[in-house]
């Protein structure tokens, strides 16, 4: 699955005693109704994020993850890969008109 939006935060890499990393991104989507996405990253995923930065619009693969914990759900966002998803891209022009040499 994949969602596209604008990171409005990067977090800070948490370590766990039990060696255990996450590090969260909060993305906003361009839809009708924004939403604010908390996406986290875990373990060796949590560096992918080093080249990115707030405003920078992107898209991610997430996973969903669901657990159940004294009778409650919860349903959390995992990232596992991110792309900058630049919406300035040039135009392609059709190579056969620019070496076209014909007079007419």
């Amino acid at each position: 699955m994949q969602v596209n939006g604008k990171i409005k935060l990067i977090g800070e890499t948490e370590t766990f005693d039990s060696g255990f990393s996450k590090r969260q991104i909060v993305i906003t989507t361009a839809e009708q109704y924004p939403q604010d996405l908390g996406i986290d990253f875990i373990k060796d995923k949590c560096s992918v994020l080093d080249n990115y930065k707030v405003d920078q619009d992107v898209e991610i693969a997430i996973n969903l993850r669901g657990n159940e914990y004294n009778g409650k759900y919860y349903v959390n966002l995992q990232g596992w890969k991110i792309n900058s998803s630049s919406n300035s891209q040039e135009p392609q022009t059709n190579q056969r008109e620019e070496n076209d040499d014909l007079p007419f």
